[in-house]
């Protein structure tokens, strides 16, 4: 992928944190503003197969006005940076999570999760659109603000993971030709849909439900611990595995004014919303694509012990916080997580919570 790895080796980073199942609850306050929880918990499933899908090349990209908002979708996607001050309020790139510039299997690759979408969610008890998912993660995973719908950034960003999902269908099925082009509104729905466009040979190969549910989404389940998820031990995992990239206070890595590795907690990393905050996501992320180059390295102890240990400090708060973390925590942390909580005598997590989408200083 000649030179776009060269840029997208700039952006990976995030994913060198792991976050442990913990049973904290937490929830948000009954107003009726609150924001919708579109980061809801990932359904994860243990690695089935190994069959994954293969998108083109980045070379393969078409010329034309389709090909432009692709490419621009990947260059939002591993350089989400550039949206500083308008729709980001962090230092994390959407490639720090969504490893390889979303094309890595087992990593929540673009390529599932567009085929997975529309979908209804519970916790904000109706069906989201992709768009919606996206604008989600600006909201929570970037401590930002959602772009408005229909907006040029969520157009490209659809785009780019609909090129990824369809080239991978095309190849697999060995359909030949180009990726069929969509509008902007079809693109921004999303590909579980039984009106979704498909060239004949995959439509009647696969059920919309099977290409919702391909081999390779989201982040696979491990095991739950043999002993409760600790942060003391995750620091000592922390200290030999990730602080080298991720800094003793898990700053990241800055040089210039650029962050080549992310930060994991503090005021530059993602919010007390952010799906990446429950133990076992982060505990499931970890495991399987930390240290970033050698994953599948700790043990299955060990990436929960750490999980808990990045999460279980302070950070941006949640977006729907409205003055009282108690509520909040009740209404919409009732998961692993310590979003609420004191641990080892300290304030109460939340209650000295960073800003949602500062300016940058």
């Amino acid at each position: 992928m000649n030179q776009f790895n060269s840029l997208l080796s700039l952006t990976l980073g995030l994913a060198g944190l792991s976050l442990v199942t913990v049973s904290n609850p937490s929830a948000a306050e009954t107003n009726q503003t609150a924001l919708p929880d579109k980061q809801a918990e990932l359904k994860l499933a243990p690695v089935a197969s190994t069959d994954y899908l293969q998108p083109d090349e980045l070379v393969d990209i078409p010329q034309g006005a389709f090909g432009d908002k692709v490419r621009l979708g990947y260059r939002l996607f591993v350089d989400t940076q550039q949206l500083r001050g308008k729709y980001v309020g962090n230092e994390l790139n959407c490639s720090n999570c969504h490893m390889d510039a979303g094309r890595k299997a087992n990593a929540s690759p673009l390529w599932a999760a567009y085929l997975a979408y529309p979908a209804y969610r519970k916790k904000n008890d109706k069906v989201n659109s992709y768009q919606e998912r996206i604008q989600g993660c600006f909201t929570y995973s970037m401590n930002g603000k959602a772009p408005q719908a229909g907006s040029e950034e969520l157009v490209a960003l659809s785009a780019y993971s609909y090129w990824l999902a369809m080239s991978g269908l095309m190849d697999k099925y060995k359909v030949a030709g180009k990726v069929p082009e969509l509008s902007d509104a079809e693109l921004l729905k999303g590909g579980k849909r039984d009106d979704f466009v498909l060239p004949e040979v995959i439509a009647s190969a696969m059920t919309v439900d099977e290409r919702a549910k391909l081999p390779g989404r989201g982040f696979p389940a491990i095991p739950k611990p043999e002993l409760a998820y600790s942060p003391e031990r995750g620091a000592e995992v922390y200290q030999a595995h990730c602080q080298s990239c991720h800094g003793d206070q898990g700053q990241g890595l800055e040089i210039a004014g650029v962050y080549s590795l992310p930060p994991l907690w503090g005021v530059n990393s993602f919010n007390w919303g952010a799906g990446m905050h429950r133990v076992n996501t982060a505990a499931n992320f970890i495991y399987e694509n930390m240290p970033l180059g050698k994953s599948i390295q700790l043990t299955n102890q060990q990436a929960w012990d750490v999980a808990a240990f990045v999460v279980s400090h302070e950070r941006p708060q949640d977006p729907r916080y409205k003055g009282d973390i108690q509520a909040l925590q009740q209404k919409y942390h009732k998961h692993q997580g310590y979003y609420g909580e004191s641990l080892s005598g300290s304030a109460v997590l939340g209650s000295k919570a960073f800003p949602i989408n500062p300016v940058k200083q």
